[in-house]
């Protein structure tokens, strides 16, 4: 029986990286067995390509090439981790997917939402996820909660992040039967108790 794909999305400071392992962890408790991973990355290349995209001193980098970037990291994740994984019944976890592109590069880059959706699920034909948990809040509260200069992406500033958010709902608003959108503003106790309620029907 194929597994369960599970992915967490959301602005930077949002909380995905802890939640998403924290939940790996609740999966594993429960008896099922978990692989987690991240994008970009979650790979010996991937996490190469993820030194490129995110390192600050590439400041010259346009939305093109990390849409570029970001879709062959991913297409070695999926081919490698992602899809192997789900076929040997083993639910995943992922820390960002391909609609983190859609909402960055796409949204907030001008790339265009349509044109990343399309790539990703048309031309490449990456895995679908059966749940994503979209974790969101304003950009000016997830930038209080990070410390730190952040990496390129994340200095980008909060226009682009407010961007970024607007993308990531207006995807949700389209793929409502996949999303549940969580607010993420709130304790993360509560939080987590709503991540796991929509990773529950999703299982």
């Amino acid at each position: 029986m194929r597994g369960r794909f599970i992915v967490v999305e959301g602005i930077d400071g949002s909380g995905k990286s802890t939640l998403a392992a924290r939940l790996a962890e609740d999966l594993a408790l429960r008896g099922r067995r978990v692989l987690r991973t991240r994008e970009p990355g979650g790979t010996r290349i991937g996490e190469r390509v993820r030194g490129l995209l995110l390192n600050a001193d590439h400041s010259e980098m346009v939305p093109l090439t990390e849409f570029f970037l970001f879709m062959a990291s991913r297409a070695q994740l999926v081919e490698q981790v992602i899809r192997p994984a789900l076929r040997r019944g083993m639910d995943v976890v992922c820390d960002r997917y391909y609609y983190s592109t859609a909402a960055y590069q796409g949204a907030a880059g001008g790339v265009g939402i349509p044109g990343v959706l399309h790539i990703a699920e048309k031309v490449a034909r990456f895995e679908r996820p059966d749940v994503v948990a979209l974790l969101d809040l304003p950009p000016a509260t997830a930038r209080a909660r990070r410390s730190g200069p952040g990496d390129r992406v994340e200095r980008k500033g909060l226009v682009y992040q407010k961007r970024v958010r607007q993308g990531f709902l207006s995807i949700a608003r389209r793929e409502r039967r996949r999303f549940r959108v969580i607010d993420a503003a709130r304790p993360v106790e509560e939080v987590f108790r709503d991540l796991r309620k929509a990773v529950d029907r999703a299982l």
